[in-house]
């Protein structure tokens, strides 16, 4: 039963993390469905959004290494700057853009966990997610990577910052923030990924003292690697799909379905 509640949690996390559905939400829903503290295991929930991490990080990786070397050729090396500029500031915009949840989760996280933890303000968000999913639907923005502004990345981080509640989706609310500000869909969907990078690792190191720390560890390496792998491999997989639809203005099916979750809620646990 272990086993296959690890492999359950991997699956769940592979699939939602990239796609504007809330992962955690998800999770959440499920939990309750099942009525059990047996999927409580936070530590196992870092592992599999570690194999999320690296699944998004190998998607990336061209980007992502040109981008930190450009970024520190920009500071050490000044004959550089001139072709190494639009890397630096885009470097940072996604800092500036990942100040405001940082601030927000530092500020709200005891109250989030204790008075919003609940099925209704669930149903709620899956609710937000739909609407604003489905009216940035036909928005094509000619914005690319680089013709991002100091405006943009604020707006960017303020929409962020909202992801913090349970079930408002960190992905797709970040990507609606991106098409509101008249990116590309292609630009918009490198940023919302490469921004989710700092607070990944953010959310990583503020539990990984809590994984050293598991006296149970010895006996879990098994089957959180398992999981980290399931994981990162539906995570790839996943956001493949996630762009193809993203490129197609297929943004109301994600709405279409998060406004069934929402009303399956608000039935089911009337």
């Amino acid at each position: 039963m272990d086993l296959i509640k690890y492999i359950i949690i991997a699956i769940i996390q592979g699939i939602t993390e990239p796609l504007p559905v809330s992962s955690s939400g998800h999770m959440y829903l499920f939990k309750q469905l099942l009525n059990t503290n047996m999927f409580n295991d936070l530590n196992y929930e870092i592992v599999c959004n570690f194999g999320s991490f690296l699944a998004i990080f190998i998607i990336f990786r061209k980007d992502i290494f040109k981008l930190i070397n450009d970024f520190f050729s920009y500071i050490f090396k000044k004959e550089n700057r001139t072709k190494t500029k639009k890397s630096f500031w885009y470097c940072i915009y996604l800092v500036i853009s990942t100040i405001p949840v940082a601030i927000t989760g530092l500020l709200f996280k005891d109250f989030l966990e204790t008075k919003m933890n609940q099925i209704y303000f669930l149903g709620f968000a899956f609710l937000i997610t739909a609407l604003v999913l489905y009216l940035v639907r036909n928005i094509k923005g000619k914005k690319e990577d680089f013709d991002i502004t100091l405006k943009d990345a604020i707006i960017i981080g303020l929409f962020q910052a909202i992801t913090i509640f349970p079930g408002i989706s960190r992905s797709g609310t970040v990507l609606v923030a991106c098409l509101l500000c008249k990116l590309s869909r292609s630009a918009a969907l490198k940023y919302t990924f490469i921004l989710y990078f700092p607070v990944s690792v953010g959310s990583m190191i503020l539990g990984v003292s809590d994984l050293i720390n598991n006296p149970n560890l010895a006996s879990l390496i098994m089957p959180y690697a398992i999981g980290m792998v399931i994981a990162g491999v539906i995570t790839y997989f996943s956001y493949e799909w996630l762009s193809n639809w993203v490129k197609k203005g297929k943004l109301a099916y994600f709405s279409v379905y998060c406004l069934f979750l929402a009303a399956f809620i608000f039935i089911y646990f009337r």
